[in-house]
């Protein structure tokens, strides 16, 4: 097996700016699972700065000692790895929280004073990370509270920054509004729109992949490659997110934001440096050069689905309709695959086919280059009909790495050609990574790195390519759900979407 060459020496990783994180809806999920496990990774790592504290601010009644005990109980629980208890209690000593209403001013007086006293006791200097880890609805009314409240105002050389949580809006317009009424308060330089999507490795690793080696970029095009698949697919339901979900569906949750993201990284050209701006420049391009389906397009074009009834690790599954919160008669979509056409000289006439959703066949994130074949004229007189398709696999989870897919002759007498696979795992090569992929993202704020984040014209972007497809699917109710069942790959008709033009999905084990 091969071995990991030495990396080449770079810049090194340095810790954030000192700071104050505060996190509105501090009580939920994201935080226990991700964000408090991420920010004790980066401690672990050495990245965390020594002058750091955590406000935690929900509206539940708790003291700072409280709400240390919860935290110290959820790390324990949620933690990528060991905890060292030495090292946590002097992440403990960092928490603080606030009580409130979001839509209350006073709240955001508790607040500042808070604030204020913090910085004095850990030697934080006025920088401030504000984390909207709240409902959608909320964006808007936290930002215009810290404006008003002068939270947000950047002076004597402090920054004051804001991550705002997907969804961003529930399509282009309350998109468009959204990015107003934030605008009113907050410049550009200060939002950070995040997709944990890509504080994946292997998505931060394809600009390496494509521009730092010299055999994939000259390939990388309409000449060479045939299409692109993107699968996004969970095995779960939607557990306890019913009440949103029935809301929001799979084509709102998952394509404006991570899918199309995977999209824009895959698609982009080289760009200009590694600056923040040149990458989102050339990432925004692509969303802008992705064609919208018109409304009859739509309909050939666009795959929803619905999950019935059906298995999970071999265990009986329910039907979403019967799921917690959800509507018994409900129309909204778990599953969606759709065919998109990037308008510019690098991509056209290439399709790139996307797909995402719940309750599919295995958990499993991964962008598929499929190559054109090669003409098989050279080895018709020993029978073989058809060549196989290289492909190139962005394996981003579970298991994250790449292979390449060739074909090889078969030991023996005749020709006889048969697939083969050269993979890389980053686990096996540079060892598990200990991340929530969460951690490069926390850490980009605090050193005020926008790249890995979206940009305004970057969402409403794209919001601006699925936008068609929601008109069409509210205009036309589906007749056939639930129309594929637990633990499948989705409904039949997203597999003519392909074999209609001679191609298939990649069969994933």
């Amino acid at each position: 097996m091969a071995t990991a060459q030495a990396v080449t020496p770079g810049a090194k990783a340095r810790a954030g700016d000192p700071c104050v994180m505060v996190i509105f809806g501090a009580a939920g999920d994201l935080t226990k699972r991700k964000l408090v496990p991420a920010l004790y990774n980066l401690l672990a790592a050495k990245l965390l700065p020594d002058k750091f504290a955590v406000i935690g601010v929900t509206s539940a009644e708790y003291s700072d000692d409280e709400f240390r005990r919860k935290l110290s109980s959820d790390i324990h629980e949620f933690a990528t790895a060991k905890v060292d208890d030495k090292l946590w209690n002097a992440f403990d000593e960092r928490v603080y929280y606030v009580s409130g209403d979001f839509r209350d001013a006073k709240l955001y007086q508790k607040l500042k004073d808070s604030l204020a006293k913090i910085d004095k006791e850990q030697g934080t200097p006025g920088n401030y990370l504000f984390y909207l880890a709240t409902a959608p609805q909320f964006f808007g009314e936290i930002v215009r509270q810290l404006g008003t409240s002068g939270l947000t105002n950047e002076e004597n050389g402090n920054w004051r920054r804001v991550i705002i949580e997907k969804p961003f809006g529930r399509d282009l317009d309350s998109a468009q509004a959204l990015n107003k009424e934030i605008k009113k308060v907050l410049e550009e330089t200060q939002i950070y729109r995040i997709d944990h999507y890509l504080g994946k490795e292997t998505v931060q690793n394809m600009m390496v992949f494509r521009f730092g080696n010299g055999i994939f970029e000259p390939v990388w095009n309409r000449r060479y490659i045939d299409h692109v698949q993107i699968t996004v697919a969970e095995t779960v339901g939607v557990e306890q997110r019913g009440g949103y979900y029935d809301q929001s569906g799979a084509l709102r949750d998952m394509v404006p934001n991570h899918t199309l993201q995977l999209v824009s990284m895959t698609a982009m050209e080289p760009p200009i440096s590694f600056d923040s701006e040149a990458v989102r420049d050339e990432k925004a391009k692509v969303l802008h050069a992705i064609q919208p389906l018109s409304p009859e397009s739509v309909l050939t074009h666009a795959v929803r689905g619905q999950y019935g009834p059906g298995t999970e690790d071999g265990k009986p599954a329910p039907g979403y309709r019967t799921e917690e919160q959800v509507n018994p008669q409900s129309a909204t979509e778990t599953f969606v695959a759709v065919q998109l056409a990037i308008d510019n000289w690098r991509w056209a006439g290439v399709p790139f086919y996307i797909r995402t959703g719940k309750r599919m066949a295995k958990r499993v994130t991964e962008i598929a280059i499929q190559f054109k074949r090669a003409p098989k004229l050279l080895f018709q007189e020993a029978g073989i009909e058809q060549m196989s398709a290289n492909q190139i696999v962005m394996h981003i989870q579970p298991d994250e790495g790449i292979s390449l897919r060739f074909s090889a002759k078969v030991p023996g007498p005749t020709v006889t050609l048969g697939s083969v696979d050269m993979s890389f795992a980053y686990s096996q090569y540079f060892g598990a990574a200990v991340a929530t992929g969460y951690e490069t993202l926390l850490l980009d704020c605090m050193i005020g790195d926008p790249t890995l984040f979206q940009r305004d014209d970057m969402v409403e972007a794209g919001w601006s390519v699925v936008e068609p497809v929601l008109d069409v699917w509210k205009a036309l109710p589906p007749r056939d759900f639930p129309n594929y069942p637990s633990g499948s790959w989705g409904p039949t008709e997203s597999d003519h979407l392909l074999e209609r033009e001679g191609r298939h999905w990649r069969i994933i084990t």
